[in-house]
């Protein structure tokens, strides 16, 4: 079996090396720092500056890897290409990796070349830009109050904020540059939409030599708080009409970044209102709201990531009814690897899993570990869920 490396350690890269094990692969792992979740289970590790480019390229040099696997956004995308140039493949594909890094690239993808529904939006690199392009200024209209401020480059919510009177404005501008990963100090001004849910449509290409065909897990619903996930579930109701506009939207992106040779899974979000689809965001990789797969289906996002990446048959997913996940959530900060409990509680019901990531240090709000609930009903599997993560405190370590 190859051997694959993960760009990016944290929790959804530990269960993709879990399934890659399993299935006796070689793995390295790497992030910037030490004893990331995915380092914990992989074969070897390597602690970098993942925006160093000529230090992404050592380590693809040193250990020579069949398959780079980018699980974060903030990676120095230029070393991909040129990896990617140079003969090893990148999942799904170096340009999905360059374009999904940034907002900017995607959103204008989407909207302008692709046409595909969106929210208004404007860019801005500096607080007086984003007052213009939300307020407007001479005959150009802004985006207009209230609106979704969010940095052009951040994953899990870090930066977003909600402006919703001028005075805003400059807070909003702060925090997202403050939650910004990587070095571009750019922030997107999207136009505020009421929507009545959002999903996420996880969506699975084959590369053309291995058979192609694109694959879609049933539409889960999620919730967020700050712009980060706190819990998904699945079935989702939805008219069947408005899931093969999903579909339809979801295949003509993936097809568009991945081309014909890109492999892999990719999380696409969706705001629905009324009988309208609208085009979220893409993350080109297991997403963090389809952690509730470990306990909804056969074959969860990361085993279905695992075998479009390595060419391996994708059967009919068999879905075991009323799923939800929740988050487990610390609320202090600190650099000590912490303990937890209340365990026992939670798994005391029937039909609850509880996953602890293993992270190294906490911070206010940071996801520490996921609760997972099958229940009767989609509204049991949430409150059990939820329930579950609650019983389940996040200690200072010693």
């Amino acid at each position: 079996m190859p051997t694959l490396m993960m760009l990016g350690s944290g929790e959804l890269g530990k269960e993709f090396v879990i399934c890659a094990k399993r299935l006796g692969c070689r793995v390295v792992a790497v992030d910037r720092y030490d004893d990331a979740p995915a380092m914990q289970v992989a074969d070897a590790r390597e602690v970098i500056d993942m925006l160093d480019g000529a230090a992404i390229r050592r380590v693809v040099r040193r250990h020579r890897p069949d398959f780079v696997v980018p699980e974060i956004e903030a990676i120095r995308t230029e070393a991909l290409l040129a990896i990617e140039r140079a003969g090893t493949t990148v999942i799904p594909s170096a340009l999905a990796a360059h374009l999904t890094m940034n907002r900017d690239a995607i959103r204008s993808l989407a909207a302008e070349e692709l046409k595909l529904p969106t929210a208004r939006y404007a860019y801005a690199t500096s607080a007086d830009g984003l007052e213009r392009a939300v307020l407007g200024h001479g005959q150009t209209k802004g985006i207009g109050l209230p609106c979704v401020i969010k940095p052009v480059m951040s994953s899990s919510g870090k930066g977003q904020s909600v402006a919703r009177t001028r005075a805003d404005l400059a807070r909003s501008w702060k925090y997202a540059i403050a939650g910004m990963r990587g070095d571009k100090r750019m922030v997107i001004a999207e136009e505020f939409i009421d929507f009545d849910y959002e999903i996420t449509l996880l969506t699975v290409k084959q590369r053309r030599s291995a058979g192609g065909g694109t694959t879609f897990v049933a539409p889960l619903g999620h919730r967020q708080e700050r712009g980060d996930y706190q819990e998904s579930w699945m079935p989702c109701p939805m008219k069947p009409a408005l899931v093969r506009e999903a579909q339809r939207m979801a295949k003509a992106i993936t097809d568009r970044i991945a081309g014909p040779e890109g492999a892999g899974l990719f999380g696409v979000e969706f705001f629905v209102k009324g009988d309208r689809v609208i085009f979220s965001e893409l993350s080109p990789r297991p997403h963090d709201t389809g952690m509730v797969t470990m306990a909804s289906q056969d074959l969860s996002e990361f085993e279905l990531h695992l075998r479009a990446v390595l060419g391996l048959p994708i059967p009919r997913i068999e879905y075991r009814g009323p799923t939800a996940s929740a988050v487990i959530l610390a609320d202090f900060e600190s650099d000590r690897v912490p303990s937890y409990a209340g365990v026992d509680r939670a798994l005391r019901t029937p039909g609850v899993e509880i996953r602890i990531f293993g992270k190294p240090s906490t911070r206010p709000y940071r996801r520490m570990g996921v609760a997972l609930a099958t229940g009767r009903t989609v509204a049991d599997a949430r409150k059990k869920a939820r329930a579950a993560a609650a019983a389940v405190r996040v200690r200072r370590g010693v």
